[in-house]
C-alpha cells in the first residue's frame, strides 16, 4: 500500500478536508479516490490527491 494525501479547499483558501489515504497504485488511487471524493460531496470543490512522492494524481479547480 502507498500513502496518498487528499486535500480540499474553498475558493477562499479555507481548508475543508486534509487526510491521508492508502491505495495499492496510482491507477487505483485515481479511480477509488474519485469515488471517495464524490461520497464526501467535494466533487465541485478545489481538491487534489498526491502520492507520497508528490506526484499529482487528481486535481480539480
Amino acid at each position: 500500500m502507498t500513502a496518498y494525501r487528499f486535500t480540499a479547499f474553498e475558493k477562499t483558501g479555507e481548508s475543508l478536508f486534509d487526510e491521508d489515504w492508502e491505495f495499492e497504485s496510482d491507477d487505483i488511487a485515481k479511480e477509488q479516490g474519485a469515488q471517495k471524493i464524490e461520497e464526501l460531496g467535494l466533487t465541485d470543490k478545489t481538491h487534489r490527491l498526491v502520492n507520497n512522492k508528490g506526484k499529482l494524481i487528481v486535481f480539480h479547480v
